[in-house]
């Protein structure tokens, strides 16, 4: 199978003349900006033209992705670091010593995406990585992959406004049974992250051991919640991530077949026949300094 994202002629002509309305517009990405502020009186299409280009400036920043490399060009390439978020949240005194390593104090958070920043590194989402994964295309010097699991809704009231400070973007996997729940995010805020161009992936159901799935688990576990999320956003969801981290071989035909082009699993080498369904990431602790954090982003993804 082959996916390619390719820029139309009709929208490269639009894109183009849009271009030419201004003599401060110097790349394509500034389209957007550029056609609002230009000193030329538009037509009464004005707000189609604006609509057309922004689409065609998206499209055309859309990465290309070939999913019929093979295994050993993609584990060739070096490692991306992935950072796997849970709770981002004050600890309690309730919460045990195990608990914490998922949960992230406020404040710590703030500081590790604070040391990121200073550090020179900036966020991908899974389409540019898997872009880069499969035909070597070009990421920033310093790129980095933060992800959240479960659809704690601290993730949106605690730590996007953190990403948000640095203009970071990150990828949301959401376990779709604890949607609208108290302590979880509601669809309109899940809808809100994607509309916000943060990236939307699945998490399960209800957040079973992907290894003990049968017959009609997959429908329940990844068929539907897939279904739903895209339900929500309107956009295509194709990114999974385990369960605890978990998987097995016999997961992969299936999340495959279920629409999935990628899954995220944690701590282990990636499978040498799937890689693009076993890519690493590790847990970023509530223990870690952000100094910390450095280092063992520096020492796990070499």
């Amino acid at each position: 199978m082959r996916t390619v994202y390719t820029l139309t002629l009709t929208g490269f002509a639009i894109l183009s003349a849009a271009l030419l309305t201004s003599c401060e517009a110097s790349k394509p990405e500034e389209a957007s900006s550029v056609v609002p502020e230009t000193s030329v009186a538009l037509p009464d299409t004005s707000q189609t033209l604006v609509a057309s280009v922004e689409h065609a400036a998206v499209t055309a920043a859309v990465p290309s992705i070939d999913l019929s490399t093979d295994a050993a060009t993609i584990l060739a390439r070096p490692q991306v670091p992935i950072l796997c978020y849970h709770q981002v949240r004050d600890w309690r005194d309730s919460d045990s010593k195990q608990a914490r390593d998922y949960i992230v104090p406020t404040e710590r958070f703030r500081e590790q995406l604070q040391m990121l920043a200073d550090s020179g590194y900036q966020t991908i989402l899974p389409d540019q990585l898997l872009a880069y994964l499969t035909t070597g295309a070009p990421l920033p010097a310093k790129p980095i992959m933060i992800t959240f699991d479960d659809t704690n809704l601290d993730q949106y009231t605690n730590a996007l406004p953190e990403l948000e400070k640095h203009n970071f973007k990150a990828a949301f996997f959401i376990m779709t049974v604890s949607l609208n729940r108290p302590r979880y995010m509601s669809k309109e805020q899940v809808k809100e992250l994607a509309d916000k161009g943060h990236t939307i992936g699945s998490h399960t159901w209800d957040h079973q051991n992907v290894k003990k799935y049968q017959g009609q688990d997959w429908v329940t576990q990844v068929a539907k919640p897939k279904q739903v999320l895209e339900e929500i956003t309107g956009k295509p969801v194709t990114y999974f991530a385990y369960p605890f981290g978990l998987w097995n071989t016999e997961a992969i035909p299936e999340l495959k077949n279920n629409g999935m082009t990628a899954a995220f699993q944690l701590a282990v080498k990636p499978d040498e026949q799937d890689p693009l369904f076993t890519i690493r990431r590790i847990i970023a602790s509530g223990y870690w300094s952000p100094e910390r954090l450095h280092k063992n982003i520096k020492g796990s993804f070499k």
